[in-house]
């Protein structure tokens, strides 16, 4: 089994790998832990594979994720751990840091050098034993300690984003109301402001289904 062959077995479904780690004591893996890597997406590619074989299930992206995730896993003989596990919940962000050049935003968003804001996680596959070929993390500077506009604090209509924090309850009034028909359409107005990775934007669909997921997440009073 090589890291190779794990990309192509990903790539049919829209999935990439999004690099690995040696597991430690404190990540509470277990000792049949060898090799850590995460599966994710970037851009629109997984929304086309997606859009083709979702359930009707109520969470029908995590339970897609769910079932790709583990058939390859099955294949590769390794366990799979998804983000939406929990409480306890799986680390990611801080795997993720670890696996591949990430970085928190100023959004509170990790970003990628390549990908800017339009990447997330899926799962993560752990190896009994060493994958050939697993990557190093590649060490390149955050794009946003040369951003000197930082476009994207200024770009929310209700400045859901600062410097100290990110304003949930704000955000989800602003989606529910008529004024926020561009943000849901479309996706988030701050994601959408940073020069990074532009051209990965999710298409409006992609967009809309994650900004809906998330508007239906928050409690109502």
């Amino acid at each position: 089994m090589t890291y190779d062959r794990l990309r192509q077995a990903l790539a049919t479904h829209g999935l990439i790998p999004r690099g690995g780690f040696r597991p430690r004591k404190e990540d509470g893996l277990g000792p049949d832990a060898d090799s850590v890597v995460l599966v994710g997406n970037a851009g629109a590619a997984m929304w086309e594979a997606f859009s083709a074989a979702r359930g009707g299930e109520k969470d029908p992206m995590n339970a897609w994720s769910r079932r790709i995730i583990g058939t390859v896993a099955g294949a590769f003989g390794a366990r799979a751990l998804y983000p939406f596990d929990g409480p306890p919940w799986w680390p990611f962000q801080r795997w993720a840091q670890r696996a591949e050049p990430v970085f928190p935003s100023p959004v509170g968003m990790l970003i990628h050098p390549d990908h800017g804001l339009w990447h997330a996680y899926r799962g993560a596959l752990v190896f009994p034993g060493p994958l050939a070929g697993l990557p190093s993390r590649e060490e390149v500077p955050n794009p946003c300690d040369t951003c000197r506009e930082r476009p994207c604090l200024d770009a929310c209509p209700v400045g859901a984003f600062t410097e100290t924090g990110y304003d949930v309850a704000a955000c989800a009034a602003h989606l529910a109301s008529p004024a926020g028909s561009d943000c849901m359409s479309l996706g988030c107005r701050a994601r959408r402001a940073c020069p990074v990775g532009q051209d990965r934007a999710y298409v409006p669909d992609q967009a809309f289904f994650h900004m809906d997921a998330f508007l239906k997440a928050r409690p109502r009073s």
